[in-house]
């Protein structure tokens, strides 16, 4: 949900992305030589640590001394012009301070990707900023950072990767106390804290940084919390207080299955919509989501909660119940589902993977009927409900013809044309950038018989075999059967497109274009599952 609004859109955030790589130097040629600054030569040469608001400033000739002195490096690779990197700077400097002031074994490093092209390569930097935590001067294997990119974030990902992910509890008073601690608390039990299980557990630990992880192994609290194997245990202070997840003797334990699991039992039941909860519903990774809209001013509409809570039980992990206040924060998604507040109290269920929305027609909110809509939908008895708007009277009558969801088929699909489309948000700067080009296009191919210049606001249009993920999306739908569809991937300039439409669809072989500004870019804004920016600009 990038793009600099306060609007909130299920599902649209919108991701700045595809800026060129923008490379800078202090060079320059003076009668065909080049040109070396000395001092900046001699600065270069040494390697000295250097360093600016308690981050380490690294390059080529002293990120080796960097990694000798320092067991734990966390280096940002960024870009100066890349706007995220810009935003990220205070943050991560004041972590930095934060973590020299608690004694904490960890030194944040920022390297200019732009500049030392060879550190760049040589660790795959592909998008700005990049994070990566290397320890105890292993060059060849660094961490990835997947913490929130905030002071917080930071400071909390690099304490559990500098101490012990998870904290030892030797008796009841202490494990007690520790479950109380939080909302949100979760403990290993096991046998052998040495074991390749408990290893999973610590792995487990240090990504989840957002709740406590304590572990036990102590046959005393075995018997205190009713265990007798390995098991790992999630408490917490709501809905059924306590959930057990024991280790399988053969299996083991496994990072990415565990993580889920903690991950789906940690959030409620039923969730609310509000700008708190948005990053926890869309992070989750639940592959559906069912919505109650309804209004929280009508006593009767709260009301439904009743049968919503009672149903949400019977499919946890695969679909992930959320209330939606058209009275409050849930008022701004209400245009991605084509609704207004009148259509209240209503239910849909949307399939995560590519948009898809489902509505329950019948007026009944039992817990029985949801249960029942939800496992037809899973068993593909239901049809996705396509937003379409209305065609414009004068649809067909200017250089760029206006398609809507009911009318899309018919000309996409014509067999006697060949037809561009341009799928589009109205809020994508991408988009907006590329508007006068595609308008030249339009005009360009006008009076062509067999071209069609098109395009289709995805925002208030949908179509039930073609998922959009990302704006501007252009294909190209080719004259003939079989329903042909090509996806245009190169430059976004006229005469690109019109040597693509002239060569039937395929562009000749020719050098990769590098771009130089953002307005030329092939970049797009995207539809991501998650509640909050990606903090990422990509070469």
């Amino acid at each position: 949900m990038r793009g600099g609004g306060t609007r909130l859109v299920w599902l649209l955030v919108l991701a700045l992305a595809c800026w060129s790589l923008a490379l800078g130097g202090a060079e320059e040629e003076e009668d065909g030589e080049v040109v070396v600054d000395r001092e900046e030569e001699e600065e270069v040469l040494s390697d000295e640590l250097k360093e600016e608001d308690d981050v380490l400033v690294l390059h080529q000739n002293n990120f080796a001394r960097a990694l000798k002195e320092h067991q734990l490096l966390l280096v940002e690779f960024y870009a100066p012009w890349c706007g995220h990197c810009q935003r990220l700077a205070p943050a991560f400097a004041q972590a930095a301070t934060m973590l020299r002031n608690e004694s904490i074994p960890v030194r944040l490093a920022k390297v200019d990707a732009t500049a030392q092209v060879a550190l760049a390569k040589e660790f795959n930097i592909t998008s700005y900023p990049t994070l990566k935590l290397f320890q105890h001067g292993n060059r060849t294997h660094p961490l990835a950072y997947t913490g929130r990119m905030d002071t917080e974030g930071i400071v909390r990902w690099t304490q559990r990767r500098a101490g012990p992910s998870a904290t030892l509890l030797q008796d009841t008073d202490t494990t007690a106390a520790f479950i109380s601690s939080q909302d949100l608390v979760v403990v290993g039990f096991f046998k052998d804290l040495e074991s390749k299980v408990a290893q999973v557990f610590y792995e487990v630990a240090g990504e989840m940084v957002d709740m406590p992880f304590g572990v036990v192994e102590a046959a005393e609290l075995f018997k205190e919390y009713g265990l007798s194997a390995d098991t790992v245990c999630l408490f917490k202070k709501f809905d059924e207080r306590r959930t057990d997840f024991p280790v399988d003797p053969v299996q083991g334990l496994l990072v990415a299955e565990l993580t889920q699991l903690l991950r789906v039992h940690s959030l409620k039941l039923v969730m609310e919509f509000t700008p708190e909860t948005s990053n926890q519903i869309f992070s989750a990774k639940i592959p559906h989501h069912m919505l109650l809209f309804l209004n929280k001013s009508s006593l009767a509409q709260q009301e439904l909660q009743d049968g919503f809570q009672a149903a949400a039980s019977t499919f946890r992990g695969e679909v992930l119940f959320v209330v939606v206040d058209v009275s409050g924060h849930g008022a701004e998604v209400l245009s991605f589902f084509g609704m207004t507040p009148a259509d209240t109290p209503t239910l849909r269920l949307v399939r995560m993977e590519n948009n898809r929305k489902y509505r329950m027609d019948q007026d009944s909110f039992t817990a029985r009927d949801i249960q029942t809509f939800i496992r037809a939908v899973l068993d593909g008895k239901v049809k996705p409900h396509l937003l379409s708007a209305e065609p414009p009277e004068d649809w067909d009558r200017r250089p760029v013809k206006v398609l809507v969801g009911k009318t899309f088929e018919q000309v996409a699909f014509d067999e006697t044309k060949n037809v561009f489309v341009k799928f589009y948000a109205p809020w994508c700067s991408h988009c907006q950038a590329m508007a006068a080009a595609w308008e030249e296009l339009g005009e360009r191919y006008r009076d062509h018989e067999d071209i069609i210049i098109a395009e289709m606001d995805s925002t208030a249009n949908e179509l039930e075999n073609i998922t959009i993920s990302g704006f501007p999306t252009l294909h190209y739908f080719p004259a003939g059967p079989g329903r042909k569809v090509v996806e245009y991937k190169s430059a976004r300039d006229v005469e690109t497109f019109s040597k693509f439409l002239e060569n039937g669809g395929i562009l000749p072989e020719e050098p990769p274009v590098v771009t130089k500004t953002p307005e030329n870019s092939t970049g797009s804004e995207e539809l991501s599952l998650l509640g909050t920016p990606e903090t990422r600009e990509e070469l």
